[in-house]
């Protein structure tokens, strides 16, 4: 063994990234299957009958009815009753990507992924279909919204809406919602060769309106969207983001001449809803490694300064890790970046792999081996090998967080609690000490702090509550991982 990889090795064992508990057997199949219960429960609009979730009902039948546009559908980000576009398109073009890269492994369970997508899609074709006069970017004002502890069954009163036009533009949100309808037209080509092209003309069109129309969509909708969903990162980002996904849509040169033309200056240790960076330029890496795209090279020292910055032993590594091993960037929601920084890593083990490269991290080799070692490392740590024993998905195992921060899932069902609730009568339950009466199987909680400690407390939302984007790259990673150990 060379030394340098030695020496890498040792620092991962050391922090306690390069291993885990031998007796412990995780079932990631079954932690996929949930992670997808998860978005079924989060949908709103008009619910199908949906097996072990009888405790949600249909909800937001009547979003967009005061401006005469359909609204219906799509996703509540978290545990409140607001749908917020920015983040649900990027939930629907991490759920795209992940089938993309991994529905092949994912076996019975590509079907439910791929209805996960749809519901997605279906929602922003409606908010993208005034295009170019206007793209409907939220349902409900969270202001009021966070002032209430409801079901969102028992919401009545249609919520305001918030639409980006040319004269208030919002090239984030745009560029996101182009990004998640062309990565959903990949999903569909196959399948459903018309519903595919009509994602792809509509994320067209998104792109265009969001080019044409430059601006952050949070300073044309100020409080309405901060500070749940600020743009802090700017539009740069869904630019090149949405670039890189209607190249692979379309296979036209002029999205990949776009992408190169927006430069490449600024990094980033974090892929998140709000930054795209990291993401974009490990997709257009493809292009260079696996598909031998040599104008794509550029984008191949970003990729991998980003996977440097997260890797435990490199020596540009600008995350932390807690002494359990899990990666620690932020205090609110933490295990977003853990799933979306893992996923990058699987997808890029894979390229590596298939194309046969390494790379270096100052004077420590990085392979195929090593990014999947450490991203089995943070897997494992969220289905519960960490001090706590706790399972941090929702329903898997036997000690995962009863309390957590969603008001459907902390408040009796209609089925047992028949009449609507006012907006303040809800607040009984937030502050109740007991369990949630309805388990929201799948669902991933923000996480641990710093020092590994979870408080099991629904009122603390920065760990205890979940989000569709903690899950969605979640789901593309624990579809490579319960293939790998079938394998």
């Amino acid at each position: 063994m060379r030394l340098e990889k030695f020496i890498s090795l040792f620092i991962l064992i050391a922090i306690g990234v390069g291993s885990t508990t031998a007796t412990t057997t995780l079932n990631y199949k079954d932690a996929l299957s949930k992670s997808l219960v998860f978005f079924e429960a989060q949908r709103s609009g008009k619910l199908p009958h949906i097996p072990n979730l009888s405790w949600r009902a249909s909800s937001g039948l009547n979003h967009g009815s005061q401006e005469n546009v359909d609204l219906t559908g799509g996703y509540y980000d978290a545990g409140d009753n607001v749908k917020f576009g920015l983040p649900m398109a990027f939930t629907t073009t991490m759920l795209a990507w992940s089938v993309i890269e991994f529905g092949k492994k994912m076996g019975h369970d590509l079907h439910n992924a791929r209805d996960a997508v749809k519901w997605g899609s279906d929602y922003l074709l409606k908010a993208s279909c005034h295009l170019p006069n206007a793209l409907y970017v939220q349902v409900g004002n969270p202001n009021d919204d966070h002032k209430c502890w409801m079901r969102a069954e028992d919401v009545k009163t249609p919520p305001p809406v918030y639409k980006v036009t040319p004269s208030n533009p919002g090239s984030d949100v745009a560029g996101e919602t182009a990004a998640a309808l062309a990565a959903a037209s990949i999903v569909f080509r196959g399948i459903d060769p018309q519903y595919s092209k009509k994602l792809v003309n509509a994320a067209v069109k998104a792109f265009t309106f969001a080019d044409k129309y430059r601006g952050n969509y949070s300073d044309s909708l100020s409080s309405a969207v901060c500070p749940f969903y600020c743009s802090y990162s700017g539009f740069q980002d869904e630019l090149l983001w949405a670039a890189a996904w209607l190249h692979k849509a379309t296979k036209n040169p002029t999205y990949l001449n776009y992408a190169k033309s927006l430069g490449c200056n600024a990094d980033s240790d974090t892929f998140s809803w709000d930054n795209k960076y990291p993401g974009a330029r490990v997709l257009l890496t493809k292009e260079y490694l696996l598909e031998k795209n040599q104008r794509a090279s550029e984008f191949r020292d970003h990729a991998e300064r980003f996977m440097c910055s997260v890797l435990p032993g490199s020596p540009s590594m600008s995350v932390k890790y807690t002494l359990g091993g899990l990666l620690y960037k932020m205090t609110g929601s933490n295990l977003q970046y853990v799933t979306t920084s893992t996923f990058l890593m699987l997808v890029y083990s894979k390229y590596l792999l298939v194309s046969k490269q390494t790379f270096k991290c100052g004077d420590m080799s990085v392979d195929h081996h090593l990014l999947r070692q450490v991203a089995k490392k943070q897997v494992d740590y969220i289905l519960g090998v960490n001090p706590k024993g706790m399972s941090y998905m929702v329903g898997y195992s036997s000690n995962f967080p009863r309390r957590i921060h969603h008001r459907d899932s902390s408040i009796p069902s209609t089925n047992i609690l028949s009449g609507a609730l006012s907006c303040d009568a809800g607040f009984q339950y937030l502050h109740s000490s007991g369990p949630n009466p309805n388990v929201l199987t799948g669902a991933v909680v923000g996480g641990p702090d710093e020092n590994d400690n979870f408080a099991d407390d629904r009122e603390n939302y920065a760990q205890s509550e979940p989000a569709t984007y903690i899950n969605a790259p979640l789901v593309g990673t624990l579809a490579y991982m319960a293939a790998s150990v079938q394998h």
